[in-house]
C-alpha cells in the first residue's frame, strides 16, 4: 500500500506495485487506530522520526514488532529517541540513521545505505518536514520547505521505490497538512527565485506538492490514494500506523477520509496535469535519472 497527510502506497509481488496514498492533516481531528496488527519481520523507515509524528509512530509500530530505522538529521537527537524507543517497548531492533532531506548527496547515501543492507522494506513513511522558515537555501539550492518537505521526499522515494516493488505488499506513507487547500503550485517560480519571499505561501505550494506527488505517484503505480485528518502528534501517529497495518484497506483505491470517515477531496489535490507537470519538474531538479543510476551500482 501507499500513504500521504498521510498518503499511503502499496506494492505487490505479482507484477504491479500495490499501493496507498493517504493525506494526513494537522490539527483538525483524528482517531485510534482500529487494527490490532503485528509488523514482526516487517521493515519499516520513518523520516523526522526524533520528535512530534515520526518519533510517535516509531514507537507505535516498534510496539508492534517492526524493524524500526529512525531517518534523521541530527544524529544526536535521533539515537536519544531511538534509545527512548527501545527502552518503551524492549524492542531492539530499532536504529537510528542520518538522512538530511536538504541534501540529495545525503539523501543518495542513505539510500545506497538502506539498499545494502536492507533486503526488504515493507513501510515507508515520509513525515519530516520544515514550516515557515526564513527564506533558507537547502544545500542544492532549492527553497528550504520545497526543497526539504517534497523534493527530499520524491527523490528519496523514488530511490527506494524498486526495493519497496520486491518486498510485496509494501506501503508509503506521506505526510502533508491542511494547508496543501491554500496552496498554490507556481511552475514559473518554484525556488522562489523570481518574487518576494511568503513563508506561508511557501509552506503551503510544499504540502500541495505532497498531495500532487502522491497522485501521480499513485497513478504510475496503479496504486490507491487516501486522504486523513489528524489532531495531535500520538493522533497523527495513529493514523500513519492506521495506514501502515491495517489489512482491509487493501482493496480500497482513491478515497479521502476526515476522522477515518470517506470525504470529498479538495479539488486542486486532484489536478492531474499539474501533478505529472510537478513529477517532471522534480524529477528535472533532483536529477532523478543520474541518481537512480549512482544508486544501483
Amino acid at each position: 500500500m501507499v500513504a500521504i497527510n498521510k498518503y499511503v502506497l502499496g506494492a505487490s509481488m505479482v507484477g504491479t506495485f500495490f499501493g496507498a496514498s493517504v493525506l494526513l492533516k494537522d490539527y483538525v481531528g483524528g482517531g485510534v487506530c482500529p487494527s490490532k496488527a503485528k509488523i514482526e519481520g516487517k521493515t519499516v523507515i520513518v523520516t523526522g522520526a526524533n520528535t512530534g509524528i515520526g518519533k510517535e509512530t516509531a514507537l507505535e509500530l516498534a510496539r508492534r514488532g517492526g524493524r524500526i530505522i529512525m531517518a534523521c538529521r541530527d544524529m544526536g537527537k535521533c539515537e536519544n529517541a531511538a534509545r527512548e524507543v527501545r527502552g518503551k517497548t524492549l524492542n531492539h531492533n530499532v536504529f537510528a540513521k542520518h538522512l538530511d532531506l536538504a541534501s540529495t548527496k545525503s539523501i543518495k547515501e542513505f539510500a545506497k545505505n538502506i539498499l545494502k543492507e536492507e533486503h526488504h522494506i515493507d513501510v515507508l513513511i515520509n513525515n519530516a518536514a520544515v514550516m515557515r522558515c526564513p527564506h533558507w537555501k537547502t544545500e542544492d539550492g532549492f527553497e528550504m520547505q520545497f526543497g526539504v518537505n517534497h523534493l527530499g521526499h520524491f527523490l528519496l522515494t523514488n530511490l527506494l521505490l524498486d526495493r519497496l516493488k520486491e518486498s510485496g505488499q509494501s506501503r508509503i506513507i506521506n505526510v502533508s497538512s491542511l494547508a496543501h487547500i491554500v496552496g498554490e503550485i507556481d511552475f514559473q517560480d518554484l525556488n522562489w527565485e523570481k518574487k518576494k519571499y511568503d513563508t506561508k505561501a511557501a509552506y503551503c505550494q510544499s504540502k500541495l506538492a505532497n498531495v500532487l506527488f502522491t497522485n501521480e505517484l499513485a497513478k504510475r503505480l496503479q496504486a490507491p490514494i487516501f486522504w486523513f485528518v489528524i489532531k495531535s502528534a500520538k493522533q497523527a501517529a495513529q493514523s500513519s500506523v492506521f495506514l501502515a497495518v491495517d489489512e482491509d484497506l487493501q482493496g480500497t483505491s482513491g478515497k479521502y477520509f476526515n476522522a477515518l470517515k470517506e470525504k470529498e477531496p479538495a479539488k486542486q489535490a486532484l489536478d492531474e496535469v499539474s501533478a505529472q507537470k510537478l513529477w517532471e519538474a522534480s524529477a528535472r531538479l533532483v536529477h532523478l535519472d543520474e541518481a537512480l543510476q549512482e544508486c544501483s551500482l
